[in-house]
């Protein structure tokens, strides 16, 4: 017995949302269902974003404990490589969220500069202040510099997802709001006046809090 693309294992129609997952549309004119591949695919991007997107609460949290100067058996490195790590998952996860959003392109325009400040900040988080990289062409004071251009790369990334979330209509906009706040102390990195950065850290939390919470129940209608 064949089974249609079109159709689960039960025979029932396959119906998804495809306003909701993007615009995905059927191929054909007259057959609006999706064939099963390609809401297989689009659940499980859907379930990525879902889960991953608990990792913005979870990097608000490291990013306020290292900015408390409180010592840490793993060391305040594995603390803030930890953040890092989270950030980036949750900007992936927040810009496959937004696929389906009128904002997608903000959204990916965020990540894509999001992850570019990343790059950036990775190399210089284990050098000590004042300290040159070896064999690096960059004086002490330079790779101060390129770490702040870092952080206000990775900051505006967070800004374009915080300014998505706020006109994507999908979630609640005071999410994004607080995103972009929280993007402004993000920027300024280490650098700024305490306490801006753990200020921006809390916000941070509740912004991760409230879109995770809002994205973990979002349902495509049927």
């Amino acid at each position: 017995m064949s089974i249609s693309h079109h159709q689960t294992a039960s025979g029932r129609p396959l119906r998804v949302a495809p306003a909701w997952v993007g615009g995905a549309r059927s191929t054909a004119a007259d057959d609006p269902l999706l064939p099963v591949r390609e809401a297989v695919w689009i659940w499980s991007v859907r379930r990525y974003a879902r889960i991953a997107l608990w990792a913005l609460p979870l990097s608000a949290l490291l990013l306020g404990w290292s900015t408390l100067g409180i010592d840490t058996p793993p060391g305040p490195l594995a603390v803030r490589l930890a953040a890092g790590w989270c950030s980036t998952i949750a900007m992936i996860a927040l810009a496959a969220l937004l696929a389906g959003a009128r904002t997608r392109r903000s959204a990916l325009t965020g990540l894509l500069v999001g992850l570019a400040g990343s790059i950036v900040l990775l190399p210089l988080a284990a050098l000590p202040a004042g300290v040159a990289a070896d064999g690096s062409p960059l004086a002490a004071d330079e790779m101060r510099t390129a770490a702040m251009v870092g952080a206000a790369v990775l900051g505006a990334g967070w800004l374009l997802l915080g300014w998505a979330v706020f006109r994507s209509k999908l979630v609640n906009p005071a999410d994004g709001v607080l995103l972009m706040l929280a993007a402004l102390s993000i920027g300024a990195g280490s650098y700024a006046a305490k306490p801006l950065p753990t200020v921006g850290a809390l916000l941070l939390l509740a912004a991760g809090m409230g879109l995770a919470w809002t994205g973990g129940r979002l349902i495509p209608r049927s």
